[in-house]
């Protein structure tokens, strides 16, 4: 990689020559010319600590902090962006709030923007070839930061250039099922030009399936009744209210992996080897374009598009700040978001970041006291480039696979931190349920009412546990932000947490002006989150899970949590899929002996630890106890599961085609064998994903026993 600049003093380190040494070298001496402060560590963590930290998270900070980092648009590399690493290093740095240390690493990686000399432009045509109706080639300028120099025009990223012309056709998401509609309706697809909605499936399988039914080019809207609940009038949207404005377009990236496209599995270092950009597979294979609602009503004739994109490669910039670790050093707590938006990106992803800044300030001002060290080392990241495809994140994973799986106790991930302020949403893997709980138990729900975010979240959200009975509903983690390579490829127990809306009061998809110019701090400040109270709070939950995952003696990853998600995916598989594997002599036993060996295992550990928390434990036997609960989530890894899928190797999270709710592995294959007869290929993948599952189940169960047990 090339070489990290560390700026300003370097606490607890000497000087850091690269990334490699910023995370893999906190143990060397204390330099004598920044000596670390004095300062007793507790065992374990420290609760008085904890309410200082939750009472000196300041509402207004965080509002400033948003006002200075949307301020611009800070699209991926451009200047503003570039401007924005300063910004974090410089806070980052300071004498009596920074951290112990702070530096940045470039990666090069291939990025796609629209051209400035050729503009994109979709028109409806006459028969003559004459210019009826010309879409919008920007938002309108409603409040007078929609029309800045540095306000990107709406576009596909990645879709290819071309100027395709075409009947038009509506395909409303553009899901293999809406194709197939269209086909069997015998409507004609061939050389046409589709239009669809946003929703159902991403951006960029709406164009694969366009092209797989010959289209020609593909148009993607935001529909009002998905976004708005209907409303569409000027009058009704911003910035009268929060809904998205007629001419709002959502630009987003169109490619359909993550990381470099250049380098997958490679850090895109200068040194690294590059595929052509001709046969990267993942592009759009079709011109596309998105346009705002007032356009869609409007195009009923023959269309003509005109895409220019050029790819670009460009050097984009992680940031990572660093607080040393006292007792375990080598074990890291991750805390990141990423830093660039499409626009000025107030709620994305700038809301988030505003929230880290707040808290590494707060942290970081009692480190420069002396007042606190972390047990564990704790690390902020700004990720680069993450809106074309979680490539800062995933360069950083695959240039420190080894490191990071080896050290990394958890990732936290605070990239939208309020979509609007009315309940806490929460997605992570089922070990780090129990922290969260934890934390939000202690945290009081902004509002006037006396409520727990816990008990304001299990009124909006929750579900029946056969084990605790009613609790809130922990989401799942796709692919939606950074903690995607965290969790699927290197198999890092992750978590997301926003503050979110009603969802009995819209059926808004996501907060309206998502990827639009019309993202600003106004909009923020007026309509999502007025007096930041819910940023507040989000900062407050992010901030306590961090100190209990950094100061407890004993991780606070319950790992017993896993045993309801696979006892409901095996019963899922029993139900829905049982009578069909054994028609083709396939039996799930061997699963749900391995799911019981899992749920014996963890019982087993749980009471061992629980014994061990009453004594005086021996370090070494924490240390390993610890181990058992960190490593536990690498054991359902399997990087040749789903070779069809890139980065993708957690056997219980993959991507689910299949319409069971099950293991996702066993699900594809059962649905794409349903149709195929006995002894097929399929049936075989079938076979294969269940062994694949017994075996990453197994040596979890294994995971979880006794470290002498061989």
């Amino acid at each position: 990689m090339q070489c990290v600049k560390v700026l300003g003093g370097v606490v607890g380190a000497a000087a850091l020559l690269g990334l490699g040494i910023i995370l893999g070298h906190f143990a060397i001496p204390k330099g004598t010319d920044s000596p670390a402060p004095s300062v007793s560590v507790p065992q374990d963590l420290d609760l008085e600590l904890l309410e200082t930290v939750m009472g000196q998270l300041d509402a207004s900070r965080i509002r400033e902090n948003l006002r200075e980092l949307s301020k611009e648009p800070h699209l991926a590399t451009t200047p503003r962006d570039e401007a924005l690493v300063q910004l974090l290093l410089q806070r980052w740095q300071d004498p009596e709030s920074g951290l112990d240390s702070a530096g940045t690493s470039e990666y090069e990686v291939l990025l796609s923007f629209p051209s400035q000399e050729q503009p994109n432009h979709v028109d409806v045509v006459g028969p003559t070839g004459d210019i009826i109706h010309s879409c919008r080639r920007s938002e309108e300028n409603l409040t007078g930061e929609q029309g800045g120099p540095n306000v990107v025009p709406p576009y596909a990223a990645y879709a290819p250039p071309g100027s395709p012309q075409g009947l038009l056709v509506y395909a409303n998401q553009g899901t293999e099922e809406d194709f197939m509609w269209l086909s069997n309706q015998g409507i004609q697809l061939q050389d046409t030009i589709v239009l669809t909605r946003y929703g159902g499936i991403g951006r960029g399988a709406k164009a694969v399936n366009a092209a797989q039914h010959r289209a020609a080019g593909l148009l993607v809207y935001t529909d009002p009744g998905d976004i708005n609940d209907g409303k569409s009038l000027p009058n009704e949207t911003f910035p009268h209210s929060w809904g998205l404005p007629p001419s709002g377009v959502e630009r987003g990236s169109y490619f359909e992996y993550f990381g470099d496209p250049l380098t997958p599995y490679l850090p895109a270092n200068p040194s690294s080897f590059r595929l052509d950009p001709a046969n990267v597979s993942g592009f759009p294979p079709i011109p596309t374009q998105p346009i705002g609602f007032e356009d869609a009503k409007v195009l009923l004739c023959q269309v003509n598009m005109s895409i220019h994109n050029r790819l670009e490669l460009r050097n984009s910039s992680n940031v990572l700040g660093i607080i040393r670790g006292a007792v375990e050093p080598d074990r890291y707590v991750l805390y990141g978001n990423h830093r660039d938006s499409w626009v000025h990106g107030a709620v994305d992803p700038s809301s988030g970041t505003a929230v880290l800044l707040e808290l590494s300030r707060v942290l970081g001002t009692l480190l420069k006291k002396g007042t606190w060290r972390p047990r564990r080392s704790v690390v902020f990241a700004s990720w680069g480039a993450e809106e074309f495809g979680l490539i800062g994140s995933t360069e950083f994973t695959e240039e420190f696979f080894s490191k990071l799986q080896e050290r990394t106790v958890a990732y936290i991930n605070v990239d939208i931190s309020v979509f609007a302020n009315v309940t806490l949403r929460a997605q992570g893997t089922p070990p780090v349920q129990s922290v969260i709980f934890s934390a939000t138990k202690q945290i009081p729900a902004p509002g006037t009412s006396s409520l727990s975010i816990y008990d304001n979240w299990i009124r909006y959200s929750n579900r029946s546990s056969p084990v605790y009975g009613l609790v809130p509903s922990l989401g799942t983690l796709g692919a939606g932000s950074d903690y995607a390579p965290f969790v699927h490829f290197l198999g890092i127990s992750s978590m997301d947490l926003a503050y979110n809306y009603d969802r009995s009061k819209t059926s808004a998809r996501i907060y309206p002006t998502y990827h639009t110019a019309f993202d600003t701090f106004d909009y923020v400040d007026k309509f999502v989150d007025p007096g930041f109270s819910s940023h507040q709070a989000v900062a407050r939950t992010a901030g306590s899970v961090l100190l209990r995952l950094s100061d407890s003696l004993f991780l606070p990853l319950n790992v017993s949590d896993y045993s309801e998600t696979l006892r409901s995916f095996l019963q899922a598989a029993q139900q829905h899929l049982g009578a069909l594997l054994k028609q083709h002599s396939i039996s799930l036993g061997p699963l749900a002996t391995a799911v019981e060996k899992f749920e014996g295992a963890a019982t087993v550990l749980d009471q061992h630890i629980s014994t061990t928390q009453k004594g005086t434990p021996d370090p070494l036997q924490v240390r390993m106890l610890n181990d058992q609960l960190m490593l536990l989530e690498r054991t359902f890894l399997n990087s040749r599961a789903f070779p069809e899928e890139r980065y993708y190797s957690h056997v219980l999270w993959a991507p689910r085609t299949g319409s069971v709710a099950t293991f996702p592995g066993l699900s594809n294959a059962c649905s794409r064998a349903t149709n195929t007869g006995a002894g097929s290929a399929a049936w075989a993948e079938v076979q294969r994903q269940l062994s694949i599952l017994v075996a990453a189940l197994e040596n979890a169960a294994a995971t979880l026993r006794p470290v002498a047990d061989l």
